[in-house]
């Protein structure tokens, strides 16, 4: 089972890739969550995306949401999350300027718990020059995480640059998981984080991701199942090859509970 846990999807003539481009990259892979942009109207890219998942079996979206805009309740939810066929939710919480743990984000959370519809954290670079960037430290999922002990959270990008809190945060909470997006030009960088998580104990808890169109899944599962190549003449420490595959055939559906959806 192959899951990429981070791919976008983006309206013809906009930066990125059109819905055949994408699907024709997704050929390969068992399902891809396909996260909805917090671009100026979040509600038309939702739309987008539930029109595009009705084409693409494959495909799993989450929708854009922001608790400080939007009345959210389950109610609210059932209407313009799972009616649509949409089965998570992204928030931006550093590009929208809220606290991860607003008290209408609290809301949220607690109807989010309610439906099993899990949370994807898109806490991640690059920022932009509004960004809040101490709104994308992975420490302050860790209230949301106790209060709401059964909602299945995913850290974006391993909640890059602040990845040592995502240790932290993934041993400490069952249903926190963090999503390992390879950026396959960025050598050093993949290793770090890799190893990092081998050393944490922590490797059970990682997401394969591609953040696709910055990169394709083919390209990222080359990456990592290389992993001990990168870097073999430096004679630094290796992680057991099973250990990379298990990230890579991790079946993501089943880890957030959303096989049964």
């Amino acid at each position: 089972m192959i899951v990429d846990c981070h791919t976008h999807l983006y309206s013809e003539g906009s930066k990125g890739c059109s819905p055949q481009e994408h699907r024709n990259v997704f050929r390969d892979v068992d399902a891809c969550f396909v996260l909805a942009g917090c671009q100026a109207d979040r509600h038309i890219a939702n739309e987008d995306l539930a029109d595009y998942v009705r084409q693409n079996p494959k495909a799993v979206g989450f929708a854009a949401i922001n608790p400080t805009e939007d009345a959210v309740d389950a109610r609210f939810l059932k209407k313009t999350v799972l009616e649509k066929g949409l089965r998570g939710l992204v928030l931006y919480c550093a590009e929208e300027q809220f606290h991860p743990a607003h008290s209408r984000a609290m809301n949220l959370y607690e109807a989010a718990e309610e439906l099993r519809l899990p949370v994807f954290f898109h806490n991640c670079p690059p920022f932009s020059l509004q960004a809040v960037m101490e709104f994308a430290r992975p420490f302050q999922l860790d209230e949301i995480a106790r209060t709401f002990p059964r909602l299945k959270i995913i850290v974006g990008r391993m909640g890059f640059p602040f990845i040592e809190q995502t240790w932290c945060l993934l041993a400490k909470n069952e249903n926190v998981f963090a999503d390992l997006t390879i950026v396959p030009q960025k050598v050093w960088e993949v290793y770090n984080l890799v190893m990092s998580a081998y050393e944490a104990g922590v490797m059970d808890k990682l997401l394969f991701g591609s953040g696709y169109p910055y990169a394709t899944p083919q390209t990222c599962i080359e990456t990592l199942l290389g992993f001990n190549k990168m870097l073999s003449d430096t004679h630094l420490p290796q992680v057991p090859r099973e250990k990379l595959r298990s990230i890579v055939e991790r079946d993501s559906l089943v880890a957030l509970g959303l096989s049964e959806k």
